[in-house]
């Protein structure tokens, strides 16, 4: 007999059967929702701690000497508007706010910016400048008022990038310009002040777009949303990656209000690639493109920038100035849809130039060798993170007006000397200094100097010729009981052996001996065969003393060679030992920074001058008598053809062996220079001291106008009558007598007669001398 199962018992039966499957589904939603709980309080304390803290690893900025104005001061119109349009001046009809200045005819008004310094702010006021020839002849502000000093702010000149190379300007959202964060929104996120971090309209909005063109072309994120990939999360395109943008996006809105979340976005959004560097931030941006601050930025400025955001390197407005002209107009059209700009506004903001610079002012290549200077010396105080991560402002004494001159004196020179065999396998290293301060103004590091790479000027270590002479014969001044600077030596031939049985014989560059000359005359002509022979009558230690006492920290063997500079040197070591020869005798350690703030504008140290007299000031005048007749007779007498004769110079050719490296090194009163030219493989040139490395030093010193060298008489120096034939005192009344200084009791006694005649070669030498 068979038994009907009657419907209620099916019923209880499949309803048992689904219970399992319906607590395996509870069980797993649960489970479920405490890992997606746990997933936002891990991204709610992700989100918290980063936007919370140091949300950037900002590089230290390194800045230029700021330009001060005074009365009388030694400038020419020309270079005043040169630095200013490096600062990303404005030339405007009127300078009605700051960055702005106008010109007419020799007179100039600026509206300053101000700027914090070290020691104090200073303030943004209108100055009135007034030129006259090369100098400032007047400086007042906008009400007529006298003004004793103006100081513009310092230029940029690059930073200390971490290892992941980006780089930014940190502002504030009160710095903003106009327009700006009106076109952001109405570009990027119109929804942006109404959203919790997603926008479904926008999102909607973006799926119909993308649907009726058949492709993506826009997009439905947030500016939030933009901010947290950025800043939190990879470029990955994944639906994982896009739901946790959302998700930390509204975490975000929930603990920050929208201001926060803006300022954020301005500091963040990339812009653009500068080389290695990434540019980030509105802030960076407008001094890459404009040379100019944010806050003064223009509508049309604005809207290029703001179109930028959509593509980087798309819009590129240097590579493709047409791309972005039309994305810029499409903004500013944007613009009068959303009612932000009038249609006149849009009109003649259209028709502006797209206004970008020529290359960034900011380019971290613009000055790579005294950008390495700052990072050597800053190392010697901070860490490598304190210097990349903390923002510092770097003050240096980089002077941007002189480091230009000098790379197209460079420039120019090789250029004139390019006919010559080889010229075009010579590298180059220079050296600018204030010869009072020891501060470094201008560094050049290659023969192309806006590329980084191997530093001459701080690495290149090389023989430094006859520029050891001047040590030599300020040994020999410094004893005037035995040497004055017409005392005689003898220019002839010699040899001597060593302890190692070796025989030196030094010749003269002309293979000639002179016979007997003026101990001046042998510094001079760079007479190697006198000057050796002095040298080894001091005693080489003492010469080697005299040099370490000059600033050499390097220690070099006693060999005679050593006098006719075997020994090896930089051209930054030759500029320390040349920077006491031209301070009177005082020494004063480089220096290329002056002063470190910290990003918030706290001062946090400085570099003070240092200075220590190491010799007399008057054994130092003679050595600049003698270095000033080496410019007036001697091998740097080449000068003179090129430069007034009314600017006093000293200075001093150096010429290795086999012409392997040309030198000079020489000092006005304001500035002192040294020059190195020759091969990376040490491989001989077609170049002298005076054909080469001079022609580049003159070349600088005609560009710069410097101020004669002019030392004043120290008291225990005298002027004295001499018979320029004979050296011995002489009546004044004598036809070839002429003023000499002495260190006070070396001097020759006055009134002999005028005939009395020295040797031969002396007389010839002397009037030789007097031809050249």
């Amino acid at each position: 007999m068979t038994r009907t199962r009657s419907p209620r018992s099916r019923s209880k039966r499949r309803s048992r059967g689904m219970r399992p499957w319906l607590g395996w589904a509870f069980k797993l939603g649960l489970v479920g929702l405490v890992v997606f709980a746990g997933f936002a309080v891990y991204l709610d304390a992700v989100v918290q701690e980063k936007f919370s803290g140091k949300r950037w690893t900002v590089p230290a900025k390194v800045y230029a000497r700021p330009l001060e104005l005074f009365v009388g001061q030694k400038l020419t119109k020309s270079d005043f508007l040169q630095e200013l349009d490096a600062l990303g001046y404005r030339r405007e009809s009127a300078a009605n706010g700051p960055g702005a200045v106008s010109v007419a005819g020799n007179n100039l008004e600026l509206h300053t910016r101000g700027f914090q310094f070290y020691e104090s702010r200073e303030p943004s006021q209108q100055v009135r400048v007034r030129f006259s020839g090369d100098y400032v002849a007047g400086l007042s502000q906008a009400n007529g008022s006298s003004l004793a000093v103006a100081r513009l702010e310092p230029m940029l000149i690059g930073g200390l990038y971490p290892a992941h190379q980006e780089d930014r300007l940190l502002i504030k959202l009160e710095q903003v310009p106009p327009y700006l964060v009106e076109t952001l929104v109405a570009v990027e996120d119109r929804e942006f002040f109404n959203h919790w971090g997603v926008s479904p309209k926008s999102i909607a909005r973006a799926v119909w777009v993308n649907a009726t063109a058949g492709q993506v072309v826009q997009g439905g994120s947030t500016l939030t949303q933009q901010l947290v990939k950025n800043f939190y999360l990879s470029n990955e395109r994944s639906l994982i990656r896009k739901a946790t943008e959302a998700m930390m996006a509204v975490l975000l809105e929930l603990h920050y209000d929208k201001q926060d979340i803006l300022e954020a976005y301005l500091n963040e959004v990339f812009l653009g690639q500068d080389g290695a560097r990434a540019v980030h931030g509105f802030g960076l941006a407008s001094q890459y493109f404009f040379s100019q601050p944010l806050a003064e930025l223009k509508l049309e400025q604005v809207a290029l920038l703001v179109g930028m955001v959509k593509g980087p390197t798309y819009y590129n407005p240097r590579r493709n100035p047409e791309r972005a002209m039309v994305r810029r107009n499409l903004v500013i059209d944007v613009l009068v849809q959303q009612g932000v700009v009038t249609l006149e506004q849009a009109v003649a903001a259209k028709q502006k130039p797209l206004g970008v610079t020529q290359r960034g002012s900011m380019a971290d290549s613009s000055y790579p060798a005294f950008l390495d200077l700052v990072k050597r010396q800053l190392r010697e105080d901070y860490r490598e993170e304190d210097l990349t991560e903390e923002g510092l402002r770097i003050f240096t004494s980089f002077d941007p007006i002189l480091q230009l001159k000098a790379e197209s004196a460079l420039a120019d020179s090789l250029k004139r000397l390019s006919g010559r065999k080889g010229v075009d396998k010579v590298e180059a290293g220079m050296v600018v200094t204030n010869p009072e301060t020891g501060e470094v103004q201008v560094l050049i590091g290659s023969r192309q100097p806006g590329y980084a790479g191997f530093n001459r000027a701080l690495d290149a270590l090389r023989p430094i010729g006859s520029l050891v002479k001047p040590a030599i014969y300020l040994a020999a001044l410094e004893r005037p009981s035995q040497y004055t600077l017409t005392s005689f030596l003898e220019d002839k031939p010699f040899s001597i052996k060593g302890q190692d049985g070796q025989v030196w014989s030094p010749q003269n560059y002309d293979h000639k001996s002179h016979g007997t000359v003026y101990l001046y005359q042998g510094l001079a002509h760079s007479y190697n065969l006198s000057s050796a022979k002095l040298g080894l009558e001091l005693g080489v230690p003492n010469v080697l003393k005299t040099l370490e006492r000059l600033g050499v920290a390097r220690q070099w063997p006693a060999y005679p060679s050593m006098l006719l500079g075997a020994g090896a040197l930089t051209p930054m070591e030759v500029a320390g030992m040349y920077q006491t020869m031209a301070n009177g005798g005082f020494n004063t350690p480089l220096r290329g920074i002056r002063s470190v703030l910290t990003a918030d504008g706290e001062p946090l140290k400085r570099y003070p001058y240092q200075i220590q007299q190491r010799f007399d000031g008057g054994a130092i005048y003679l050595l600049q008598n003698a270095m000033q007749r080496t410019m007036r007779e001697g091998t740097g007498r080449s000068v003179y053809s090129r430069l007034p004769s009314s600017l006093a110079l000293a200075g001093k050719t150096g010429t290795s062996n086999d012409s392997r490296d040309s030198w000079f090194a020489g000092f006005s009163q304001d500035l002192l220079a040294v020059v190195w030219l020759g091969r990376d493989d040490n491989g001989p040139t077609p170049l002298t001291g005076a054909s080469g490395a001079l022609q580049v030093w003159t070349d600088f010193m005609i560009k710069a106008d410097p101020l004669p060298l002019d030392m004043p008489l120290p008291d225990n120096v005298v002027q004295a009558w001499v018979n320029a034939a004979s050296g011995q005192g002489s009546d004044p009344s004598c036809p070839n007598a002429v003023q000499m200084p002495y260190i006070r009791g070396s001097e020759p006694v006055p009134g002999q007669a005028c005939g009395i005649q020295a040797p031969v070669d002396s007389v010839m030498d002397w009037v030789r001398g007097w031809l050249d």
